[in-house]
C-alpha cells in the first residue's frame, strides 16, 4: 500500500516538474533575445530601488505601485486620445504611432515621477524628521504600497482592464535563429537610452553630483552647500520617472489585463535584480535584471513555465550565498557608479 502510495506521488511530482534542456539549445537565441526585453523593463525599475536606497538606506517597496500608477496613466490618457481599451493595435503609420507613444510614455513619466515625490513627503519624510529607526521606514513603505494598491482596488474594481496596443509585434530580422521583432527593439533600444541618460544624470550633472555626496556623506555635503531634502526629492522623482518609462514599455509589450496590484510581482523582480547587481549601484541595477530577466526565460523553458517566478528567486539566493553585495557590490555611496 505504501508502494502504491509512493508511486502515485512520484507521477504526480512528474506532471509539474520538467527538465527540457534540449527545448532551451533547440530555441536558445529567441529565448536569450526575449529574456533580455523582459529583463531591460526590470532593469529600469531596479533603478529606482537602487538610488534610494544609495541615498536614504531605504528599500522603498512603494515602488512597485509607483509603477503601478504609471501603467494605468498612459492607458488613460490614450483612452483620452480616443484609443478604446479593445487590445487591437493602433495602426496609422509611424508617425502618429511615434507620437501617441511619446505623450503616452510623458504621461506616465510625469504621474509616476509625482507619484514617488508624494511618497517621499508623505510616507517617509516625517519618519525622518523624528529620526525613526530603520525598521519603521521599512513598515511603512510596505503600508504604503498597499494603500496605493487599494487605492485602485476600490476607484476601479478587481476586474482586470485590457491594456491598449498601439505597436503590433512583427518580425524584422533573424538572429541566430531567433526572430527580433518591432516591439523588442524599441524596448531594449529606449531602456539602453533611458539607462544611459540615467548614469550621465548621475555621474555628470549637478544634482547627480548632489545624490553621490548625500550618499556617501549626508552631513558633509550640507556643510558644503547640498541641499538634501532637495537631493532626496529629485532621486525620488527621477527613479519614478524610470518606472513611469519602464510601465509604458512594459504594456506594449506585455498584451495583457490591467489590474490593481499589477506592479507587485515586476515590483518584486526589480527589487530583486537591484540587489542581485549589487543594490547602491546604477550598473548593477541593469546588469542584474538583464540577468534576472534571461535566466527566468531560461528556466521556464528547462523546468516549466509555472516555476517562472520561484527561479527569479533562487537565482538570487544562489548569487547572494557566494556574493552578499551582488554581482558588481555596492558602489553609489563608495566608488559611486
Amino acid at each position: 500500500m505504501v508502494l502504491l502510495a509512493s508511486s502515485a506521488t512520484l507521477l504526480a511530482a512528474d506532471s509539474w516538474i520538467t527538465f527540457n534542456i534540449q527545448g532551451l539549445f533547440n530555441n536558445f537565441m529567441e529565448y536569450t533575445v526575449s529574456g533580455l526585453t523582459v529583463g531591460a523593463i526590470y532593469a529600469l525599475v531596479a533603478i529606482g530601488y537602487t538610488l534610494v536606497y544609495g541615498v536614504l538606506r531605504l528599500i522603498n517597496f512603494a515602488h512597485s505601485e509607483v509603477f503601478l500608477v504609471g501603467l494605468f496613466a498612459q492607458y488613460f490618457v490614450l483612452q483620452a486620445l480616443g484609443f478604446t481599451p479593445s487590445g487591437d493595435a493602433y495602426d496609422e503609420g509611424i508617425g502618429l504611432t511615434v507620437g501617441y507613444l511619446l505623450v503616452a510614455m510623458l504621461i506616465s513619466m510625469l504621474a509616476s515621477g509625482a507619484t514617488a515625490v508624494a511618497v517621499e513627503r508623505i510616507a517617509y519624510r516625517p519618519l525622518r524628521k523624528k529620526g525613526a529607526p530603520p525598521l519603521v521606514f521599512l513598515i511603512t513603505a510596505i503600508g504604503a504600497s498597499f494603500v496605493i494598491q487599494q487605492i485602485f482596488f476600490v476607484w476601479r474594481g478587481a476586474i482586470p482592464e485590457r491594456t491598449i496596443r498601439l505597436v503590433e509585434a512583427k518580425t524584422q530580422f533573424d538572429l541566430g535563429g531567433a526572430e527580433v521583432t518591432n516591439l523588442q527593439m524599441v524596448i531594449i533600444g529606449a531602456s539602453v537610452v533611458l539607462m544611459i541618460v540615467a548614469d550621465y544624470f548621475v555621474n555628470r550633472t549637478k544634482l547627480g553630483r548632489g545624490i553621490r555626496a548625500v550618499s556617501q556623506d549626508s552631513t558633509t555635503a550640507t556643510l558644503m552647500g547640498v541641499n538634501p531634502e532637495r537631493v532626496i526629492m529629485t532621486t525620488f522623482f527621477f527613479g519614478g520617472v524610470l518606472a513611469g518609462a519602464a510601465a509604458l514599455l512594459y504594456s506594449v509589450y506585455v498584451p495583457q489585463t490591467m489590474v490593481y496590484n499589477a506592479g507587485f510581482i515586476l515590483g518584486l523582480k526589480a527589487f530583486a535584480a537591484a540587489v542581485l547587481g549589487g543594490i547602491g549601484n546604477l550598473r548593477g541595477a541593469l546588469l542584474g535584471g538583464l540577468a534576472l530577466g534571461i535566466a527566468e526565460n531560461w528556466g521556464q523553458v528547462v523546468f516549466g513555465a509555472q516555476w517562472r517566478h520561484a527561479i527569479a528567486f533562487v537565482l538570487l539566493i544562489l548569487v547572494l550565498m557566494f556574493r552578499p553585495t551582488g554581482i558588481l557590490g555596492e558602489s553609489l555611496g563608495k566608488a559611486r557608479v
